[in-house]
């Protein structure tokens, strides 16, 4: 063998390192490389220089083989590092990438077909669930406490609603419901019901129909189509004798305007 000693620059003062060139048999030529103390203690591997140097010296991005200090090697080692944890981390390989495997009594693993397609296969859309909004609940409440007033500021009075009309929901008020119903009347063109559900009476915030005003379920009898009848019959009578004596008096207000140019 063939010794060879020399200083090592990246290890405190007294270290040196040893190369020791193989002259015979199978491994000849291959160098092995060693460390000595200044006190003369023998080191044949990193790990060993490590625990002996301890926190003295970071030996983070040294080369045992060459002695130097270089950093490119210990970015090398971190990325191999990060990549073993991703591989280690990553687990199980997803079974939907590859082809699936017959899970039967077999000595060999038989591939199986995998059929994507198929004529039997449909997509059901609903268009009418894609493009509805979302609805925000109790938005009646926003409206309380609002009057409605004429030109003089004089508050209008309420319209009475029939005593079949139960409110539903957390903190209603007939007028909650009021504006529920003239909402539901106005933007809506399906039949008015009310919540049909019972569930909405124990859970609105989950069971309520937003479609539907903040009411218990409730029916419109041919009695109440007459008795509105009626009252819209009575409307117009009061609405026509209101007209008849306005243009009574604008007639009479003309006639002694034009006694009066005549005079």
């Amino acid at each position: 063998m063939e010794k060879k000693r020399m200083d090592c620059p990246c290890l405190p003062p007294g270290w040196k390192k040893e190369e020791v060139i193989r002259k015979s048999g199978l491994s000849a030529g291959k160098t092995d490389v060693y460390y000595y103390s200044p006190k003369g203690k023998k080191f044949r591997s990193k790990p060993q220089l490590s625990r002996y140097l301890g926190n003295a010296v970071d030996l983070g991005c040294f080369d045992f083989r060459t002695g130097k200090m270089m950093p490119g090697k210990m970015q090398k080692n971190k990325q191999r590092l990060r990549n073993e944890n991703l591989t280690i981390n990553k687990g199980k390989p997803d079974l939907n990438t590859g082809l699936p495997i017959r899970q039967t009594a077999s000595i060999f693993k038989q591939p199986v077909t995998k059929v994507v397609n198929h004529p039997n296969n449909k997509v059901k859309i609903d268009l009418q669930r894609a493009t509805e909004q979302p609805r925000q609940l109790f938005w009646e409440k926003r409206l309380k406490g609002l009057r409605a007033s004429d030109i003089t500021e004089e508050v209008l009075r309420t319209m009475e609603l029939p005593k079949g009309l139960t409110s539903l929901g957390p903190d209603t008020s007939d007028e909650t419901l009021l504006s529920a119903i003239s909402s539901a009347l106005h933007m809506s063109s399906s039949p008015i019901t009310g919540q049909t559900t019972s569930a909405a009476e124990k859970n609105p915030a989950i069971w309520l129909n937003t479609s539907q005003p903040l009411c218990k379920a409730f029916i419109v009898t041919d009695q109440d189509i007459r008795e509105q009848e009626l009252k819209v019959i009575q409307a117009r009578r009061c609405l026509e004798d209101a007209l008849m004596v306005d243009r009574l008096a604008r007639a009479s207000e003309s006639s002694r305007d034009s006694e009066d140019k005549a005079a």
